[in-house]
């Protein structure tokens, strides 16, 4: 992950959670643990490649956990951790905006 070059909170923030799908799949997560197909049926337009990309960097930072369950075939599930539920007041603050800008759009 690129550094925090103004060490501003808010880049700090932006670094972990920027992208396209990293705040979409935490707010998936917020309904529980998922394996990793369940996340591909729930975000359609995202890569394989991509959104294991983005489960790594999310367990990275300490914001999900990954579990691998002995059985064949290997089951694995992603989960928020204690600092992954932190984000969801940002998940809901984030979902108010985006129903308001819906609602704008139609208005207009």
């Amino acid at each position: 992950m690129k550094e925090n070059l103004s060490g501003c909170s808010v880049e700090e923030s932006m670094r972990i959670l920027g992208g396209r799908w990293r705040l979409l799949l935490v707010s998936y997560l917020l309904d529980g643990p998922k394996r990793f197909n369940d996340l591909r049926r729930d975000v359609p337009g995202i890569s394989q490649r991509m959104l294991t990309l983005d489960l790594r960097a999310l367990e990275d930072a300490g914001l999900i956990t990954r579990t691998v369950y002995p059985s064949s075939p290997v089951k694995v599930e992603y989960a928020l951790s204690a600092d992954g539920e932190r984000l969801r007041p940002v998940v809901e603050v984030m979902k108010e905006f985006g129903l308001w800008l819906k609602a704008r759009d139609e208005s207009s």
